[in-house]
């Protein structure tokens, strides 16, 4: 099947790009829920995606089945949960501190195992569980980008590009950031997503933006230009300095 190209759509600022993207993840969510029950959605930390998780529970607290929603994290800084480095800890705080998810439906990586190996086996085990043995489809995966254009926590050159990781649903990786050891899903996972929704802000992301979107995939130089599933849609929402650069 022919992988669809990337949709963009441009808002003013980091603003208006959040709250175009929490209504259309409102959207979604309420159109999973009536259809199947629920709604299974991958979230991300990083600068950007707080803001639309602070739009969504500010304007959407009542207008959202939360108590339909199941969380998941696409990568995660091996780091304490109550540390302010850490996805989950950010995401609670801007969104499921806020809304009422049933706690036993959040599923944070498990950053206290001794080694970020055990961490990664057992949130590939747990995704398992949950999607019966299937390779994961979420409903939603919420994605960011950095201006080298890595995407959750795969950079350019990562070990997670390698062959050996093609088979894996999480992998733990060494990273040129700072904390240096994370946790991540990997390109198949995101590749297998029903939506993914990239938010995208600033004019130092637009060459990676313009790489992203509209060069060939090149998962070595630029790994968000490889998440483009061949039954999904990847949605880009960016505001005018990242589409129009400096």
């Amino acid at each position: 099947m022919e992988r669809e190209r990337p949709q963009v759509c441009v808002q003013p600022d980091l603003e208006a790009v959040c709250r175009a993207a929490a209504e259309a993840v409102a959207e979604l969510s309420r159109a999973a829920v009536a259809e199947r029950g629920g709604f299974v959605v991958a979230l991300c930390g990083g600068r950007t995606a707080p803001q639309l998780y602070r739009v969504l529970a500010e304007q959407y607290r009542d207008r959202i089945p939360w108590a339909q929603w199941h969380v998941f994290w696409s990568d995660e800084r091996y780091v304490a949960p109550d540390s302010e480095q850490s996805n989950y800890y950010v995401t609670k705080r801007a969104l499921l501190d806020q809304v009422p998810i049933p706690k036993a439906q959040i599923h944070p990586m498990p950053t206290l195992l001794p080694s970020p190996e055990e961490a990664a086996q057992a949130y590939e085990e747990e995704l398992t569980r949950y999607f019966s043995g299937r390779l994961p489809r979420f409903d939603l995966m919420v994605m960011g980008m950095g201006a080298e254009g890595h995407t959750a926590s795969i950079f350019p050159h990562s070990p997670a590009l390698a062959e050996e990781c093609a088979a894996r649903l999480v992998v733990a990786v060494e990273v040129p950031a700072e904390p240096p050891m994370r946790l991540t899903m990997t390109i198949p996972v995101f590749n297998n997503a029903e939506n993914l929704f990239f938010l995208v802000a600033g004019a130092g992301k637009h060459d990676a933006l313009d790489r992203a979107v509209t060069g060939p995939p090149d998962a070595e130089e630029c790994p968000a230009s490889a998440i483009r599933p061949t039954d999904g849609t990847v949605m880009w929402w960016v505001d005018e300095a990242a589409m129009e650069g400096a």
